[in-house]
């Protein structure tokens, strides 16, 4: 028998430990106490399947349909996650939800353990000083993705967060001229692994070798602090996907998001 909880610390910890790469950013909102879980616990106490709740809603595991309920009552924006566990959960809250704005099956996620060989770039953290260059290219990078504009909908929200990201340490660029020729986000970190996010170039300078030096870089740079460096991408978006397997990256699982 298996029952709907709210689970310990502990228990997510465990649970995502046998997945890091897959449940990185579940398991860094668990660290953070950020949001709210529901699992799917056994009689034994081991967690079969678990959902974090924020502004997204993030199914992991098996059986994920359990979470129908809380995909009714959560509002959230977007359903994300590995692809099969999205699935369980659309097949039996969508009928509850609002017809998607999108589906995005077989989003290709990579990661890279070994270093890639040096890209000469000019990588660096990013500094409050240069937020006024980050916050419309963060803009343009959020609305390619997701297809809204952050700085329409909630611009005092969206300078909060890319403020936070850098005085967090968790923003990277490389800029010359003015120009960001590189840049990226960390959206998850956990010990085991730090996921990017929105890896961009300025458009005036695309399309000449930069996004290749400074993602070489940024993972030199960040695996030595951790085993993995993963990001997932648009099943579509060829030349990034091109990107990564240049630099080294492996495809190793795919996610679904449903943008709602």
């Amino acid at each position: 028998m298996s029952r709907l909880v709210e689970p310990r610390l502990e228990q997510v910890l465990e649970f995502c430990a046998r997945e890091p790469i897959e449940r990185v950013f579940v398991e860094e909102m668990g660290r953070r106490g950020s949001g709210r879980f529901v699992a799917v616990e056994r009689d034994d106490g081991e967690l079969e399947a678990l959902c974090h709740a924020g502004a997204n809603l993030v199914p992991t595991g098996s059986g994920c349909g359990a979470f129908a309920g809380l995909a009714y009552e959560s509002g959230a924006r977007m359903i994300i996650g590995e692809e099969r566990a999205v699935g369980e959960l659309w097949e039996a809250a969508g009928p509850m939800l609002p017809r998607p704005r999108e589906d995005r099956p077989g989003q290709p996620v990579f990661e890279i353990r070994d270093p890639p060989a040096p890209g000469d770039s000019g990588i660096r953290a990013a500094m409050l000083d240069d937020l006024q260059l980050l916050l419309p290219a963060c803009a343009a990078a959020h609305e390619m993705e997701l297809g809204v504009d952050p700085l329409a909908r909630d611009p005092d929200g969206f300078r909060w967060r890319t403020r936070s990201q850098i005085e967090e340490r968790r923003s990277w660029l490389w800029v010359e001229d003015g120009a960001i020729l590189f840049k990226a986000e960390a959206s998850a970190w956990t010990p085991t692994a730090v996921q990017l996010q929105q890896v961009w170039v300025d458009p005036e300078v695309r399309e000449r070798g930069y996004a290749a030096r400074g993602l070489r870089d940024l993972c030199r740079l960040l695996l030595e602090r951790v085993p993995v460096v993963c990001l997932f991408v648009r099943a579509e978006n060829l030349p990034a996907i091109r990107l990564y397997e240049t630099i080294g990256m492996r495809h190793v699982l795919d996610y679904r998001s449903i943008l709602l």
